[in-house]
Formats: structure tokens, C-alpha cells, sequence
């Protein structure tokens, strides 16, 4: 007898943990709590693929010397003021962003590569 209730408890405790919304199946779905990423999230993926391109730009244009310290400077706070925005826009959301906010760092993240191609291309003028 003893032994039924102890498994019949583990199954009620089991099962009711499987309910629990943060122990959900579908990881792109899956809250991740306030100021934590949610790396399953598609959003939050995309806008840091982007942001992660927008960098390795910025690397090769100092490698190859197609940025001087002062353009990769500007570039770089410019990189910091969106990773900032998306911080915050995600930690309003438990981890995620919602499509205006991924609309609006998209928007800036245009802006920034505009600027990125404008420094690396502009050899003439200095």
C-alpha cells in the first residue's frame, strides 16, 4: 500500500510539473523570464545574426584597414546603442521581442550597415 501511494504521489508531482508553462516542449515558444534570452526565440536569433554580421564587418574593415580607429570607434557605440535597445526591448518581454521592437532594431541595423559601407568605402576622401 505504501508503495502505490509513493509512486501515485511521484506521478501527481511528475505530471503536474509537465503543466507547468516553463516546462513547455517547443523551445521557440518557451518563456525564458524577465532579462533572461531565450535563444529558441526566432526574433531574438535573427536580430543577433544580424548584429553578430554587422561586427564581423566591422573586424574585417579594421583588418584590412578600410576603417580607421576613429570610424571603428563610431561604429562600434553605434553597434552598442542597438545591443542596448534589444536589451531592454527583451527584458520588457521575458526574453523575447515582440515584431515592432525586431522591426525597429531592423530599421536601425540598416542604418548601421549603410554607415559601415560608407566608411569602408571611402578611401578617396581621406
Amino acid at each position: 500500500m505504501k508503495r502505490t501511494t509513493l509512486l501515485s504521489i511521484a506521478t501527481l508531482a511528475l505530471g503536474g510539473m509537465l503543466a507547468v508553462p516553463g516546462f513547455a516542449q517547443n523551445p521557440n515558444t518557451q518563456g525564458a523570464g524577465p532579462g533572461v534570452v531565450d535563444p529558441g526565440h526566432p526574433r531574438v536569433n535573427e536580430v543577433n545574426a544580424r548584429q553578430q554580421n554587422q561586427q564581423d564587418r566591422i573586424a574585417n574593415g579594421v583588418k584590412s584597414g578600410e576603417l580607421t580607429p576613429r570610424e571603428t570607434v563610431k561604429l562600434e557605440k553605434q553597434q552598442q546603442h542597438i545591443d542596448n535597445q534589444e536589451k531592454r526591448d527583451m527584458a520588457a518581454h521575458n526574453g523575447h521581442l515582440t515584431k515592432g521592437e525586431q522591426n525597429k532594431l531592423n530599421r536601425e541595423q540598416n542604418r548601421a550597415s549603410k554607415d559601415i559601407y560608407k566608411d569602408k568605402h571611402n578611401a578617396a576622401v581621406r
